[in-house]
């Protein structure tokens, strides 16, 4: 039941693999012909494959892949510097990935598609080992934490029908897929890699794994630390994982996992668009700073009932905690020494606490329907959460990371959310060449909040008005196959897909805000059509046009009276439309048999067309560019590989958009909107292979230097526009025993 060349050896980039049963600097691909069956859970496809990006398999465990735009990103293959998840090179052959660069530890992930927001990869649905790790994945998906990429066996993303299995998204899934010794062919292995590069780098990372007949461990310890391209940027960061998977019996495992992660970093606040082209560099906060501490515990269940069906259940929690602390006015206002005091002023105080738990059930059978075999897949999901915040504290004078308040924090706020769903999908295989893949969601949300949202005037409390939300509906989405050759195919999948109502929306001050009772979820609908494939070894691609529709946006319009107020409604929809391509060619493979030299060639290419249609509440944004959607984004690159050494070129081209829904085009004084010009960035990337068990990586990031940004930001981490990184560099060491 184990697809051909599933176990991933570690230690070489882009597919650079060499094994026992070849000789050393081979290149051969032995996934060029795919068996569409059964994987583990942890496992990747493609043992000897060279490349760094893959198809998904039709299932994988208890899910159901097949009609879906999805890739498989394979992280030992992946070129480039992943020590601080550097992701424009390791989602490089994903097109149309939109990535705000505005954290140079790799601390905050941002990534979006198809004219969505980048905050916090908050469009997408951020998963780890198949189960949430967002703040709030229903009132506050932004990722706090993302995992060590070195950590990481393999990243799934899938895009549209998606939200069938997964629940709230428009983007898609990503889901961080971590090592856990299965793929260790020996009791007991230890790997350790170090690295350093510019601006203070040091990043330690060491593991321990094995595997017996009925156990499998892995355990690492990580530590990053440095300076930052810009002044005011340190950042240190640690985070220690344990897993252990327990054979009951032949058809019964056992696995238990905790993850605990602890992050401050330095902030430095935003710059004008003239202080970035006189000195990218410089910083005008010095005193803020962001401190995360995330534990995400987990106990997973597998049956095998027989060779055609199986079922997963995972209990998990996440408890995390967010602080921080700073001077956080617009950049017009200096934050420097009170004359009058000597002292610095007093700076803000926000605290989150985040208390998540879930389980998720999902069984997957084979069943015949005549001569075909046909597959199931069905689950549900229990989930409870609850975001308990202090805002707008009081805090010390001083310089350093300091959450001492003075006094109470004015605003103290509970949100709870509560979901349960129920999903069905079925590949019903028409013929040997075709298949029809229905699917069903039934979805029931809750939301609600409580607590004193500040105090007016004559020091009374502002509570909150009685808001809470409960509602229940259905999604429905059907995908399809057609495999025009053994390794081609055409797909197509249309899904409904929602985003609920967030915390913030229901915390409306009652003296100048008021929400409206009528207020909803988002819904729409992701449509995608293309053609994917394999030719013989030398030529992968994906190529497809998708739909979307982004239906009740949610937003804050001004309604003139007497008073007149600020109404939190939905103010209308958005349409993306456009293309998402990727090819990659190895010329050497189509052309000779040359075995000890190879060269890969790839690009990726997203064009999107997002613009705000239909009825408007607020009609001055109708037919405007949506904001932070990029209509062109290319990646590009080669691999040119001799024997041990492989070295891979990339340049990322990111078109201009705009920061705000009115298109501002001309930068505000307090540079918080305005266009967010176009920038192209080149990034050169080597690896060594000295032994089996010892590589060395190196890597220049933005060799040309070149002067940019990704995001304006009104309020947290600047206000103002956030410098991308200048050119830097990095050296890794690999070695396993």
């Amino acid at each position: 039941m184990f697809r051909k060349g599933i176990v991933l050896t570690a230690g070489l980039v882009l597919g650079f693999i060499a094994t026992a049963q070849q000789p050393s600097g081979t290149f051969h691909d032995d996934s060029t012909k795919p068996v569409h069956k059964y994987l583990p859970d942890i496992t990747v496809v493609g043992r000897h494959s060279k490349s760094d990006i893959q198809q998904m398999p039709e299932v994988v465990g208890t899910s159901i892949y097949a009609g879906k735009k999805n890739a498989l990103i394979v992280l030992d293959n992946v070129q480039g510097n992943v020590v601080t998840n550097t992701m424009r090179q390791v989602m490089a052959k994903i097109p149309g990935i939109h990535i705000w660069e505005s954290d140079p530890s790799g601390i905050q992930i941002g990534i979006a598609a198809r004219g969505l927001s980048p905050n916090r990869s908050w469009e997408f649905n951020i998963r780890q080992n198949g189960y949430d790790i967002a703040a709030d994945p229903f009132g506050y998906p932004e990722a706090y934490y993302n995992p060590q990429l070195q950590a990481v066996q393999r990243i799934e993303v899938v895009r549209g029908q998606g939200s069938l299995q997964y629940g709230p998204q428009f983007g898609g899934l990503v889901n961080y897929i971590l090592r856990n010794g299965s793929e260790i062919s020996k009791r007991f292995e230890f790997e350790t890699q170090q690295t350093v590069g510019s601006n203070g780098l040091f990043n330690t990372y060491s593991a321990i794994g094995g595997k017996t007949s009925k156990f499998h461990y892995y355990s690492f310890f990580d530590h990053r630390n440095g300076d930052g391209w810009r002044q005011n940027s340190r950042y240190s960061t640690n985070a220690g994982y344990g897993t252990a998977t327990y054979l009951v019996t032949p058809r019964f495992s056992i696995t238990a996992e905790l993850m605990h992660s602890h992050i401050r970093s330095q902030q430095p606040g935003g710059l004008s668009d003239a202080m970035i082209e006189t000195d990218a560099q410089s910083s005008i906060r010095s005193r803020n700073w962001f401190d995360i501490k995330w534990t995400t515990p987990a106990l997973i269940l597998n049956y095998k009932f027989s060779d055609k069906a199986r079922l997963n259940t995972k209990f998990f929690a996440t408890i995390g905690d967010r602080a921080s602390v700073g001077f956080l006015q617009s950049i017009l206002v200096k934050d420097s020494i009170n004359a009058a005091t000597g002292q610095y002023n007093n700076r803000v105080l926000n605290i989150d606490k985040y208390r998540n738990y879930g389980m998720e059930t999902r069984v997957l059978t084979d069943y015949k329907l005549g001569s075909m075999n046909n597959t199931l897949s069905a689950g549900i999901r229990l989930y409870t959460g609850t975001t308990h915040r202090k805002a707008d504290g009081k805090g010390t004078t001083g310089t350093e990371f300091d959450m001492a308040v003075i006094g109470e924090y004015p605003r103290d706020i509970s949100f709870r959310s509560n979901n349960a769903a129920v999903f069905v999908e079925n590949i019903f295989r028409i013929s040997e060449k075709f298949l029809v893949v229905p699917g069903i969601r039934y979805e029931w949300l809750e939301g609600s909040v409580s607590g004193r949202n500040g105090y007016n005037s004559g020091g009374t409390a502002i509570l909150l008005q009685d808001i809470s939300r409960s509602r229940s509906f259905i999604l429905a989405g059907i995908g399809a196959e057609y495999h025009l050759t053994t390794t081609t195919e055409f797909y197509a999948n249309f899904s409904q897909a929602y985003r609920p109502i967030q915390f913030a929306n229901l915390q409306a001050p009652p003296t100048t805000d008021v929400v409206d009772n009528d207020l909803k979820d988002a819904k729409g609908y992701n449509f995608d059509l293309g053609y994917r494939g394999k030719i013989k070894d030398y030529l992968q691609f994906d190529v497809s046009g998708y739909y979307l529709q982004y239906n009740d946006r949610i937003g804050t319009i001004t309604v003139a009276g007497s008073p007149g107020y600020r109404l939190i409604t939905n103010v209308g929809n958005s349409t993306s439309k456009g293309f998402e391509g990727y090819v990659e060619f190895n010329p050497v493979r189509a052309f000779s048999k040359n075995k000890v030299a190879d060269l890969i060639v790839f690009g990726s290419y997203g064009f999107t067309n997002a613009t705000y249609s239909g009825d408007h509440k607020d009609a001055a944004t109708k037919g405007k560019r949506v904001e932070n959607a990029p209509r062109n984004i290319f990646r590009g690159g080669v691999s040119a590989g001799y024997k041990s050494f492989l070295l891979t070129g990339q340049l990322s081209r990111v078109g201009d958009t705009y920061s705000d829904a009115n298109n501002t085009a001309t930068p505000t004084t307090n540079a918080q909107n305005g266009l967010i010009p176009d920038y192209t960035i080149i990034d050169l990337s080597a690896t060594y292979k000295i032994s089996k068990n010892l590589h060395l990586k190196a890597g220049i990031n933005n060799l040309a230097n070149e002067r940019y940004f990704t995001r304006r930001a009104g309020g947290y981490p600047g206000p103002g526009a956030m410098p991308g990184d200048g050119r830097s560099f990095f050296l890794s060491v690999t070695a396993k025993l």
